[in-house]
């Protein structure tokens, strides 16, 4: 297993100790470690142990011995251990937002937002899953003769791969109905971010959780990120199209299950009958959560005619009034991005619309006085199709304004691209709102909501049409996703083949007669 320390080259922003016993849990023995860098200031966070492809093959064959005896637990015994991690997470909610925010520079507001997704998405699958994973009766081939029902298995070892932006509601989110399902799951977060996804999993073996049956790895795609598709029972990602594309190629090679949930180029549509007001403030949180990295944040907000310039007036002064800093309590409206590669893409983007004839209504300027990775949230309008805001993912704070005059052109316009995650559309209307909704090619679409609405809404599936992904999360889709349904039937009292000495010609007529009857009868 793993060890590290906290670097001494500034002063501790986590304490030592906890990151110690933390990073403990790592499966890695090459002694190569890499040095993480807290967004808000530059300074070194972490040192973490880098895993081994040999460490990932390790890694599945404990896992896999852990899930033997897992399995066979009842799913109301697998559950308990999960029900009091809710109660942790809430109780030790302070210990994580330091980190959430060290690690990955968000403000404490959205740092919250994964600190109660952690806890309410685990106590609906914790609570669900055991009638998820009942035995269910299924029709027979003969009525009462034939007893049919449908037994999920688990998968087995189940890859988890996870990004940055949401460090402890993707590991948790993605992970725990994999092991409510029965299995044992291999980890692998964000070298960046992988204080929180450790933590979760040392918090969930506090709460009973046994050993060996969610391990983390840690370490760069190139090196173990063949190791952990090659030895897994399914994959779970979340992250790019580009690289979710690959894995989905690899999975599949091996003729194993894969869900992704990938990139987004959100839209909203604002309809001529929104309530302003409203739209103002649920629009800032759409676009601008955690700095607008978030997958299903919106990047373009397509408004009526009749509206746009009271929207576009509002919003853009609402957003030159949110609060940018870098400190640990809920005062800042947006935070820091968290790499610097993200800073340079917004930058890009934004110079390159700015070049090119867009008009900047908010922002548009790094702040550097804050801290390295600080860039203002950003409003434009006048983007052009040239411009690479317009139909690449920014993954940041930066969203463009269009106008539109018509329904038919507002929807179409939102479905002209190659992804389909979220979107929202915003009317006084609900009825109409809906309609509207069911229209975009999109998993999810909020009304009068930018994305919290679908999101947790644990009940239901979340996931990605077109390039935004495949498969499922939340809802009885997001557990089932890791077992195999098994039929169980068996036959009484009549055999399939007639009775003894029964010719083929008398079992096809009766059988013939049998179907017609079950027809009118109407029974399946």
């Amino acid at each position: 297993m793993g060890h590290a320390t906290l670097s001494t080259t500034a002063a501790p922003a986590l304490d030592p100790a906890l990151v110690d016993r933390l990073t403990r849990r790592l499966a890695a023995t090459s002694g190569a470690t890499a040095t993480t860098r807290a967004p808000f200031t530059g300074a070194p966070l972490a040192e973490l142990p880098l895993s081994t492809a040999d460490d990932v093959a390790d890694a599945f064959t404990r896992a896999r011995a852990a899930q033997r005896a897992w399995a066979r637990l009842s799913p109301r015994d697998r559950a308990r251990p999960f029900i009091r991690f809710h109660d942790l997470v809430l109780a030790r909610q302070d210990e994580i937002l330091d980190i959430l925010q060290w690690e990955t520079g968000k403000a404490r507001r959205h740092a919250f937002d994964e600190v109660f997704d952690a806890a309410a998405g685990t106590l609906y699958h914790a609570r669900s899953a055991p009638g998820l994973l009942r035995r269910r009766r299924a029709p027979g081939a003969m009525p009462v003769a034939t007893r049919s029902y449908v037994h999920h298995q688990p998968k087995g070892a189940v890859a988890v791969i996870t990004p940055w932006n949401y460090p402890l509601s993707l590991p948790v989110g993605d992970a725990i109905p994999a092991l409510l399902a029965g299995n044992a799951v291999v980890a692998k977060p964000d070298t960046q971010t992988a204080l929180s996804a450790l933590w979760a999993i040392d918090l969930l073996v506090e709460a009973g959780l046994p050993e060996n049956l969610w391990i983390p790895v840690v370490g760069e795609p190139a090196d173990i990120g063949d190791a952990l598709i090659d030895h897994a029972d399914y994959v779970a990602f979340t992250g790019s199209s580009a690289t979710g594309s690959l894995i989905a190629q690899r999975a599949a090679a091996r003729l194993i299950g894969c869900s992704a949930e990938l990139g987004g180029k959100n839209p909203s549509i604002v309809c001529a009958d929104a309530d302003i007001p409203w739209t103002v403030d649920g629009s800032v949180r759409a676009c601008f959560s955690n700095a607008g990295q978030l997958c299903i944040s919106m990047e373009r907000l397509y408004v009526h005619d009749r509206v746009f310039d009271e929207f576009t007036d509002r919003f853009a002064a609402a957003v030159r009034r949110m609060e940018l800093n870098a400190r640990l309590d809920f005062t800042a409206d947006m935070g820091s991005l968290t790499y610097a590669r993200q800073l340079d893409r917004v930058a890009a983007h934004v110079d390159d619309a700015r070049a090119k004839g867009a008009e900047v209504l908010a922002g548009g300027n790094a702040r550097p006085d804050l801290g390295p990775l600080f860039y203002e949230p950003t409003v434009l309008t006048g983007v052009e199709p040239s411009m690479a805001a317009c139909a690449d993912e920014t993954f940041g704070p930066v969203v463009a304004v269009y106008r539109f005059s018509d329904e038919d052109e507002a929807i179409a316009r939102a479905n002209a691209t190659e992804y389909g995650l979220n979107a929202s559309v915003w009317t006084r209307d609900v009825a109409r709102g809906r309609r509207i909704a069911e229209r975009i090619q999109a998993g999810t679409v909020n009304v009068n909501e930018g994305y919290g609405a679908a999101w947790a809404s644990y009940a239901a599936p979340m996931g990605g049409m077109k390039r935004s992904g495949l498969g499922r999360r939340h809802g009885a889709e997001g557990l089932l996703r890791y077992t195999e349904p098994q039929t169980v039937a068996s036959q009484h009292y009549v055999s399939l083949a007639g009775t003894p000495g029964m010719d083929a010609a008398t079992l096809a007529r009766l059988l013939t007669a049998g179907a017609r009857a079950m027809k009118g009868l109407r029974i399946r």
